[in-house]
């Protein structure tokens, strides 16, 4: 029971990895706070997974969203022990000059900014728990993609965060960490795929990428995470943890 009784905050929880992260927390023994821009995805989620869990809406692109879903955690809990800011978007799959305006803001704002209004919003509760972040990332921060470039953009910006967050936060007990997946079977990968060129060869591709073999499911980044979010990893901070199957490995495509 890697959480026990760990008041666990998680954006983007409705649906993917998000979903497969609060399961794990869940089944860790965490009290898990499933938010979601889609309120009903999160409350079903909180429903079917196992221990305690309560879902709400939460726009992390609106502070005042976000600020009112951390109030309601701290009425209902009293405590915040962890933090994972999960949410995010991945569309437009396209290169820099084909995105708009509109689109960059939308996914500055929602991949990038929002970690700026949770943590604004979480810290003094955190400051208090000497609690715990992460933060989705993604090895397209680290490495690039083609015809990604907003969305890998966004996620070299939150990985650069982690590392400041870390050292800012680690004279108050607060260790920060990101954790960074390949490709990942979810709903935002299913809809990147259909943005390609050939979509019927992206499955291959995908398992092909990743030296293990397969493009997984979220289940295999929950479990870091929640080693991640938990005392096991009490003197892990500013860590970028790929969890990629190694897909960024070697000369295989």
């Amino acid at each position: 029971m890697l959480l026990e009784n760990k008041v666990v905050f998680v954006t983007g929880a409705g649906s993917g990895i998000g979903r497969e992260c609060a399961t794990a927390y869940a089944r860790e023994g965490a009290i898990v706070v499933v938010t979601d821009i889609d309120v009903q995805k999160a409350v079903a989620t909180a429903k079917e997974i196992p221990g305690t869990a309560i879902g709400m809406g939460c726009d992390v692109s609106e502070f005042e969203s976000v600020e009112k879903a951390v109030a309601e955690t701290i009425q209902r809990f009293g405590r915040m022990d962890a933090l994972h800011n999960n949410a995010g978007l991945s569309s437009p799959s396209l290169p820099l000059d084909a995105t708009s305006d509109e689109e960059w803001e939308l996914l500055m704002r929602v991949n990038v900014k929002s970690v700026f209004h949770t943590t604004r919003a979480a810290i003094e509760w955190l400051k208090q728990s000497r609690g715990a972040i992460l933060n989705t990332a993604s090895m397209t921060g680290l490495i690039g993609q083609a015809n990604h470039a907003v969305y890998s953009a966004t996620k070299g910006a939150m990985i650069s965060l982690t590392k400041s967050m870390a050292l800012d936060y680690a004279p108050l007990g607060i260790r920060v960490n990101a954790i960074c997946p390949a490709g990942v079977w979810t709903p935002m990968l299913v809809e990147w795929a259909g943005q390609q060129p050939d979509p019927a060869k992206v499955h291959k591709y995908l398992d092909e990428i990743h030296a293990l073999g397969y493009c997984p499911h979220g289940d295999v980044i929950a479990d870091p995470a929640a080693f991640l979010l938990s005392n096991h990893a009490r003197f892990i901070t500013g860590c970028i943890l790929p969890v990629s199957g190694g897909a960024e490995l070697g000369y295989r495509r």
